[in-house]
């Protein structure tokens, strides 16, 4: 049985590292050298994890192949991609949400520097092509850094782009494993599909009892591939057995055939790696076939919209998430405080955390560079210790972009998602 973990009990919030130096400049620049436990401060006591926990472990990333955009002038630009239309809005207007509440803070207790932050945004439309260009238009007017996307399959098509253009890009809610390979000024503020396929294969195989279980994958989505190939591996390494594997597409409406398939094989339960936008529907569709199973999945399933698409078939069902606003962590008790005073009531998902996360974390790199072009910036972000997010303490130092972080199992009610149990990646193997 695994013991329930806190994320981190140290109070941190955005104001603290304020405090620390972000506008006084006593926050240490970098370096082998520098100290743990601050904001963004730099040294050795992160250590480097390896194998299929939140963090990938050093590898060799090739290095972006010029120098980026430079600040200039008294306005730090920071762009930002996100889906205002589309099947991912409801991730988009989170994440910008987030963002823009990280920044104004800033602001409001004077800018990095004497600078003010301004923050850019341009619409993916939900799609890859319109993420690539909405990186292209921001890297085009100036953007130092890019944050952004919650989807891995538009996130691709930014580093693609950023790479060449030398600036660095921090995804808010990307998980693709791989992702991070891309180049060296590649990051992420979320663990990867390594990890969170590993958890759920160890809560279905040891808190649900589960032995032969069945998934559906959606063979449009990098995100959901490579989701479920981390739960087969890791399930079957426990000892579990996949009896079927269905699949579909995004957009699909219609799941007969597919779940048709999958009573003929008697699962034990179903792993659905795919969006929110489709296990709703899949969920009530399973239960009016008669395939009346436990259900679970990967952070793809966060957004209120689950319960409206998805009703009485998918509660008591279970996804894993970076966080949860009934977590008992100042942290998440201040950040909630900050976004209803700013926007009233609280984030419809997850992507509001991670998005606030991605944007300090980014400005306190820019506020630790040596120089002012976006290789500086990068520099920093990578040198990146100990940062106190929402989302949990963030380490990319000697990461390959991904820091190790614990992951939430959290359970669908009527009223929203409620916390399960947490998993530190040392309790994963």
């Amino acid at each position: 049985m695994v013991t329930r973990t806190r994320l981190f009990g140290t109070t941190f919030g955005l104001a603290a590292f304020l405090a620390a130096g972000l506008i006084s400049g006593c926050t240490p620049t970098g370096g082998s050298g520098g100290t743990t436990g601050t904001s963004g401060s730099t040294g050795t006591g992160g250590g480097a994890t390896t194998g299929t926990s939140g963090g990938s472990g050093p590898t060799s990333r090739p290095a972006p192949p010029k120098d980026g955009n430079e600040i200039t002038g008294n306005e730090i630009k920071i762009g930002l991609v996100a889906s205002q239309n589309g099947d991912l809005r409801p991730w988009g207007e989170d994440s910008i949400k987030g963002a823009q509440l990280a920044v104004d803070e800033i602001n409001k207790a004077g800018g990095i520097n004497g600078m003010t932050v301004r923050l850019q945004i341009a619409d993916s439309n939900s799609t890859p092509e319109g993420g690539k260009t909405a990186a292209q238009k921001l890297i085009g007017d100036g953007a130092i850094a890019i944050l952004g996307e919650v989807s891995s399959g538009i996130t691709q098509q930014m580093v693609t782009v950023a790479f060449d253009a030398g600036v660095p890009v921090i995804a808010i809610g990307a998980t693709k494993t791989d992702l991070t390979d891309s180049g060296s000024n590649v990051f992420r503020v979320c663990y990867n599909d390594d990890f969170q396929g590993a958890v759920m294969a160890k809560f279905a195989f040891e808190e649900l009892g589960l032995k032969n279980v069945a998934m559906m994958t959606d063979n449009k989505q990098p995100y959901s591939q490579y989701l479920s190939q981390s739960f087969q591996k890791n399930f079957e390494k426990l000892g579990g057995k996949i009896v079927a594997e269905e699949k579909y597409e995004s957009k699909q409406s219609q799941f007969a055939g597919q779940i048709d398939n999958l009573k003929q094989k008697n699962p034990e339960g179903v792993f659905l790696s795919g969006y929110f936008n489709e296990v709703g529907p899949i969920a009530s569709q399973m239960r009016q076939q008669g395939l009346k199973v436990p259900l679970f999945g990967g952070d793809g399933w966060d957004s209120s919209e689950l319960l409206t698409s998805g009703g009485d078939a998918i509660v008591g069902n279970f996804f894993c998430n970076h966080y949860n606003e009934k977590e008992d962590r100042p942290e998440v008790k201040d950040f909630l405080t900050k976004w209803n005073a700013k926007y009233k009531g609280v984030p419809g998902t997850t992507m509001g955390a991670l998005g606030y996360d991605a944007a300090a974390l980014v400005m306190d790199a820019v506020k630790r560079a040596k120089g002012k072009k976006s290789k500086d910036v990068t520099e920093a972000i990578e040198d990146t210790t100990d940062f106190k997010g929402v989302s949990g303490s963030i380490t990319l130092k000697g990461q390959n972009g991904t820091p190790a972080k614990p992951a939430l199992v959290v359970e669908v009610t009527k009223s929203g998602f409620v916390p399960k149990k947490s998993y530190a990646p040392s309790e994963i193997k």
